[in-house]
């Protein structure tokens, strides 16, 4: 597999609990997914140290058949299994679990935040050493190392102990896809990875130093809090070929190509001309999808088209007047595929993430793909870029998915004082990509 010859330290599997035709021309990913625990037990049977991390919704699973699914499969892998906990927020997914209504924020992030509780004291039921196994004195197991959990929450309870052995990670890592306040407040209480989104590196350099200030205020180590970024790479052997790579994928999303008129019906309105003409404050009627742009047009252009003219530039190499110019195509595209895309040669994409991680915005990033050939392309040019820069190692740093990241094993809460001085070993910094598909909170 191609994500863990390159060393990467996890696969991630987001999740979507609806369907529906809609998602055709959105979101074709999201209209018929495998269930990302399912996934990933098959997987820890066809690899071996990469670490495995499925989404599962706080709001419609149960915390003690979630521990439980996720201790065994950290068992079967030794020890590479991680859970994203999404809250459920959509109103599809809510139905097909006899909801009449979406829970209220609040509640949804409080009810996640019980749910991270209970995983945690179910994965400490058993003692590390619990399993005794004396054929002299005929005690397979230590009395006193199965612990009750007894919890009653305000949303949670769970009586306990699990009927799993202690995690070979002591608890697999949980992730947190920190899209919103009340969210980001209890990633850095109760997650070992945030998945954050930052629009700018300035922006994430000040998240970063809040997140890392909060944990710390909570009582954390804040090297034990990882933050994730996503990235959409485009990568090429040379940054012009990227660029031609952008442009062709470009022409691939379908689009109005003519005001009032699309080859597609049911066409979202944020792909029509009538929007893009809203949104760069010019009328564009009358115009075809892929006219240049000339430059008396632009000019006309209100704050947030002349910010798309700025991306498309960045994304193509395409400027208003150059000799390839901006089309309307482009532009549409750009406002309309709302993703983190940056394009270029390898040197390109290091350069982006060496910035973002040396001036303090992330600890790393999940990788999306726009097909199959795109991540391999990651893998074998862009990874041996930032290994040869140091910012990512040759191999793997241990066995566990905790040792890849530099987490520490969580001692168990009804160690002996003297055992629990022992957290192990401290994280080196080091950038933290990773394979992932789109994942949705």
């Amino acid at each position: 597999m191609a994500a863990e010859r390159a060393h990467l330290q996890f696969l991630y599997f987001g999740d979507w609990l609806a369907t529906s035709l809609d998602f055709e021309l959105t979101d074709p990913y999201l209209l018929a997914r495998i269930e990302p625990l399912t996934a990933i037990s098959h997987l820890a049977a066809v690899t071996e140290r990469i670490g495995l991390v499925a989404t599962i919704s706080s709001a419609h699973s149960e915390p003690f058949s979630a521990a439980r699914a996720a201790a065994s499969v950290d068992l079967l892998s030794a020890g590479r299994a991680a859970l994203a906990i999404t809250t459920g927020s959509e109103s599809r997914s809510a139905s097909n679990f006899g909801w009449q209504t979406v829970h209220r924020d609040a509640d949804r992030v409080a009810s996640a935040g019980e749910f991270i509780q209970v995983l945690r004291g179910l994965w400490d039921s058993w003692s590390d050493d619990a399993f005794v196994a004396d054929a002299r004195t005929g005690v397979l197991v230590d009395p006193e190392a199965l612990h009750t959990l007894n919890y009653v929450g305000s949303y949670r309870s769970s009586m306990g102990p699990l009927n799993v052995v202690r995690p070979p990670q002591g608890h697999p890592p949980i992730a947190v896809v920190a899209s919103a306040e009340n969210l980001r407040e209890l990633a850095a209480r109760a997650a070992d990875l945030a998945f954050v989104s930052p629009r700018t590196l300035e922006e994430g350099v000040q998240a970063y130093a809040t997140a890392k200030r909060l944990a710390s205020e909570l009582g954390r180590d804040p090297a034990q809090y990882l933050l994730l970024t996503t990235v959409f790479p485009i990568v090429a052997e040379t940054r012009e070929d990227a660029w031609n790579l952008y442009d062709e994928l470009v022409e691939l999303v379908q689009v109005e190509t003519v005001s009032g008129r699309s080859t597609v019906d049911n066409l979202p309105a944020s792909r029509t001309l009538r929007h893009l003409a809203g949104v760069l404050g010019v009328s564009l009627t009358g115009v075809s999808i892929d006219e240049v742009v000339p430059a008396r047009l632009a000019a006309r252009f209100g704050d947030l088209g002349r910010s798309l003219v700025e991306v498309v530039g960045a994304r193509s190499g395409r400027t208003v007047g150059g000799h390839r110019g901006v089309t309307l195509r482009h532009l549409l595209v750009a406002h309309a595929v709302v993703a983190p895309i940056i394009v270029g040669s390898a040197e390109d994409i290091a350069d982006h993430f060496e910035s973002w991680f040396r001036k303090g915005a992330v600890d790393g990033f999940t990788v999306l793909s726009a097909f199959t050939e795109q991540f391999e392309a990651f893998t074998t040019l862009v990874v041996p870029e930032l290994v040869r820069r140091g910012l990512f190692p040759a191999d793997y740093l241990g066995n566990s998915l905790r040792e890849h990241l530099g987490l520490s094993r969580p001692v168990n809460r009804h160690a002996r004082k003297e055992e629990s001085l022992e957290a192990g070993p401290r994280p080196v910094r080091r950038l933290h990509p990773a394979e992932t598909g789109r994942r949705r909170s």
